[in-house]
């Protein structure tokens, strides 16, 4: 377990240096972001021109054994695609990873969510509440994904922030059946920290207070 904690820490460090390469904006970032959005719900070695961004000073040790696609690999992937997509059009980073000394994340799955249903009215709240489910309920990240392409335009939509390097972290320990509920738990505490506040504070684009 310990391993598994080294290697969380890792991808979510990771997850944050490629992130930081995809927003310098320039030529080679752009391209790249267009091909991320095209691989939401796809396989990782489906797009071969992804492994620049994919694998690139990824450590030997966090390769797939054989013909398997690795845990950490997996987890990178699925939060750079969703984050190529939340990022299309917006000038401000869409990830937000909180301040550098780690002592305040940004904010997590949940917690977005949480913000989107309090800048939506009650006819949208329902909606947005169904797809939530739909997306913290999938067991694989091909499903994870499909699902969490409309939760995403939306958070880009209103500008709101999520916290990718952890979100990847999150994503590695969802594939551990053992700890898939915990991660569950915790981004439905979360939406619900938000949601069910009374002071109307809707400031989705910072991080977590």
């Amino acid at each position: 377990m310990e391993e598994s904690r080294n290697l969380s820490y890792l991808i979510r460090k990771l997850t944050e240096e490629k992130i930081e390469r995809l927003l310098m904006e320039d030529p080679w970032s752009r391209a790249m972001l267009a091909k991320l959005r095209r691989g939401i719900g796809k396989q990782p070695g489906e797009q071969p021109e992804l492994f620049e961004i994919l694998l690139n000073n990824v450590p030997e040790d966090l390769y797939g054994k054989g013909d398997e696609v690795s845990k950490p690999v997996w987890a990178i992937y699925t939060a750079l695609t969703l984050f190529a997509l939340h990022q299309q059009g917006n000038e401000q980073p869409m990830s937000n990873s909180g301040n550098a000394e780690g002592k305040k994340q940004g904010n997590s799955l949940g917690t977005a969510v949480g913000y989107l249903v309090k800048k939506n009215d009650e006819d949208r709240k329902s909606a947005v509440k169904r797809r939530f489910d739909a997306v913290i309920t999938a067991n694989e990240f091909t499903e994870f994904a499909y699902h969490a392409r409309s939760l995403i335009q939306l958070l880009k939509a209103e500008k709101i922030t999520l916290d990718y390097p952890h979100l990847a972290e999150d994503f590695y320990w969802y594939q551990f059946d053992e700890v898939r509920n915990r991660i569950r738990m915790r981004w439905g505490e979360d939406f619900y920290r938000i949601a069910q506040r009374n002071d109307h504070k809707e400031n989705g684009g910072v991080c977590n207070e």
